[in-house]
């Protein structure tokens, strides 16, 4: 199986969060396509939901079918934890970074620069890194975190060398 970042710009299906996490409760299935994980931004006006399946054309189809509008589907790879603790849902995130990843940079090269920068988020210590979700085709990725306030993220950002193009409180 394959796992899919798909983001959504409308979440009108939801006015709160627990209706949000009821209708995220409603698509988790042991069965594939599976929803994995779902973050949405505190005004809920954004999604980033994480779907394991076998393409992204049944990746999408599984979130449509649920009247969920996709704008945006892509493979990804997780990377800084294992999928069996994510699908266990019992880390805390509370902002999502996106960076576009610059053009011309292969998996391999993130892959190690992360590993070489990823020691100076001890730098930070009030922010968790949760886990990465880097796309395939090497356009942007999604990092999450746990932390106290968006200035504690940017100086966790800083600390591993890694821009931000994006922020949103989770």
């Amino acid at each position: 199986m394959t796992l899919y970042l798909l983001e959504a710009n409308d979440l009108a299906f939801a006015s709160t969060k627990s209706e949000l996490e009821k209708k995220a409760a409603d698509l988790t299935t042991a069965e594939v396509p599976t929803l994995i994980e779902v973050q949405a931004t505190e005004d809920l006006t954004h999604g980033y939901f994480i779907v394991e399946a076998n393409d992204d054309t049944e990746a999408k189809q599984f979130l449509e079918d649920a009247s969920i509008n996709i704008n945006l589907a892509k493979e990804v790879r997780l990377v800084g934890k294992e999928l069996e603790d994510v699908k266990k849902g019992d880390a805390h995130v509370d902002y999502l970074v996106t960076w576009n990843i610059p053009e011309g940079v292969s998996m391999d090269q993130y892959l190690a620069r992360k590993k070489k920068n990823s020691v100076h988020y001890e730098e930070v210590p009030e922010v968790q890194f949760q886990r990465t979700y880097v796309c395939e085709d090497m356009s942007k990725c999604i990092c999450l975190y746990d932390a106290p306030d968006e200035d504690a993220v940017r100086r966790a950002r800083k600390a591993v060398d890694t821009p931000i193009d994006d922020i949103e409180k989770i």
